[in-house]
């Protein structure tokens, strides 16, 4: 299971997002440039924990890694957005697992919980 995270390195501006595994092991550096394709929210990448532009891009992106799918990744991103990203502090993790499970609540469906 993969995990993205974020740790606040600067008090303002972009800030770094990692994909990792459930081991800690790096797999990539999530990057804001596939999302700003679809809607450049944020010219200077992401930034979590309040509800602007930052937010907005750092969303955008995890959804659109986690679906592969720019529609579905544009109509749910401000709602990601508001119920995970601007909530988060300096540092943060959340995984694939939990963004499917959320959008799968979203989209009106029930989530199956696992005991892992």
């Amino acid at each position: 299971m993969n995990f993205y995270c974020g740790k606040r390195i600067r008090l303002s501006g972009h800030q770094s997002v990692w994909v990792v595994d459930e081991y800690g092991k790096l797999i990539k550096r999530l990057t804001p440039q596939a999302s700003q394709k679809l809607v450049n929210h944020s010219p200077d990448g992401f930034n979590w924990g309040y509800g602007g532009s930052g937010p907005a891009q750092l969303a955008l992106a995890i959804l659109l890694d986690v679906t592969n799918n720019p529609e579905e990744a544009m109509r749910y991103s401000t709602w990601f957005k508001d119920d995970y990203v601007a909530q988060w502090g300096d540092q943060w993790s959340i995984s694939e697992q939990a963004v499917k499970d959320w959008l799968t609540r979203q989209k009106g469906g029930v989530t199956v919980f696992s005991e892992n």
